[in-house]
């Protein structure tokens, strides 16, 4: 039996309350912001008015989608975490636990596109630790952490969200589950739905970066007086994810389903995998706190920089999440932690779909 009841992916907020909340060491008066279900980052005041922002996440290795595209992943999954302080990642660690099956020429192809983003985005390698372990046969290579230093009273948490800010989405939902899904079954995906269709989706994977629009979000808005939070679309999609920018801030919210952006390939494979894409792994879409009176102001200037952006709703006062479908009825939203991409991309594996 599992560690935590079969449950695969991401643990939810129970076990995180119930098995490590309690346990994290020791308590130090310098950290401003420590482990939160939720919270992208962690924050360590530095004195002088300095303050250091760091993340960690899993690494990915999907020898069926190639190694550029397991790169990819990696970087920018990490980098989107720390982007939600409204700055750029500085420094990057990486631990690689690598199956035995992985060749050599494989491995340098993969680390040499983790070193040409990690320049690209002047991110410094500052060390980590590169092994192989037998049995280790899964899509987790090990796992990253980054690092960067900004101005304390500039740097957002996203559990700063306030109750009346308006929520802001960037992009579309789903776009990362719908194009790796396009990806690890091309062939599949062109007979169904279309070759258009798949080479779209596929092509969306190289938009799975948000850090071009937290920079600007950052520099169009105040932090944390007009713009109070980020949180970055990742497992769970954009529901999930904003109930967990929600339980964090401690508020609910109310959303309008219709508002939220799902382009027509995205609707296409998501039907065809038969996945919600409002709670199906959504990385490349952002989501904003923004206090009421900036929208706009914000939406206009994200366009300026070539990102689509829109308002889907609100955060209100209490916990209630609250959907309201496009003809007015609403309802409660409940998510169970679990995002229907793994077992729709497993169930597509063994089916032999190519």
């Amino acid at each position: 039996m599992a560690a935590f009841d079969e449950q695969f992916g991401k643990v939810d907020a129970q076990v995180f309350k119930e098995d490590l909340l309690n346990k994290c060491g020791a308590k130090r008066e310098e950290v401003i912001c420590g482990p939160r279900f939720g919270v992208d980052t962690a924050i360590v005041d530095l004195g002088n008015g300095k303050a250091l922002a760091t993340s960690s996440d899993p690494l990915s290795l999907i020898p069926s989608l190639g190694m550029e595209i397991s790169a990819h992943l990696s970087v920018h999954l990490l980098a989107n975490d720390m982007s939600t302080t409204g700055f750029a990642p500085q420094y990057a660690q990486f631990v690689l636990n690598l199956p035995v099956s992985l060749s050599r020429e494989d491995f340098n192809l993969y680390w040499g596109h983790i070193d040409a983003l990690c320049k690209k985005l002047d991110i410094s390698i500052t060390g980590g630790h590169t092994g192989q372990i037998p049995g280790q046969e899964s899509t987790i290579s090990g796992g990253g952490t980054m690092f960067l230093q900004a101005p304390r009273d500039k740097i957002l948490s996203s559990n700063n969200a306030e109750i009346g800010d308006s929520i802001i989405m960037t992009k579309h939902a789903a776009l990362s589950s719908s194009s790796l899904l396009a990806n690890a079954f091309p062939k599949t995906v062109s007979e169904k739905c279309g070759e258009e269709t798949q080479k779209i989706a596929a092509h969306n994977f190289w938009d799975l970066s948000v850090l071009k629009e937290a920079l600007a979000a950052s520099s169009i808005l105040e932090p944390n007086s007009e713009l109070h939070a980020m949180h970055d679309v990742t497992e769970g999609g954009i529901l999930g994810a904003l109930a967990e920018m929600a339980d964090a801030s401690g508020c609910g919210f109310t959303v309008e389903l219709d508002k939220i952006k799902i382009n027509e390939e995205v609707k296409q494979i998501t039907a065809l995998f038969e996945i919600d894409p409002f709670i199906s792994i959504g990385a490349g879409s952002m989501l904003m706190a923004v206090k009421p009176g900036n929208e706009d102001r914000l939406i206009q200037g994200l366009s300026k920089e070539g990102v689509e952006a829109c308002k889907i709703g609100v955060f209100t006062e209490g916990f209630a999440k609250q959907l309201v479908e496009k003809n007015g009825e609403q309802r409660s939203f409940v998510f169970d932690g679990v995002d229907p991409y793994w077992a729709a991309f497993f169930k597509a594996f063994q089916a032999g779909w190519k």
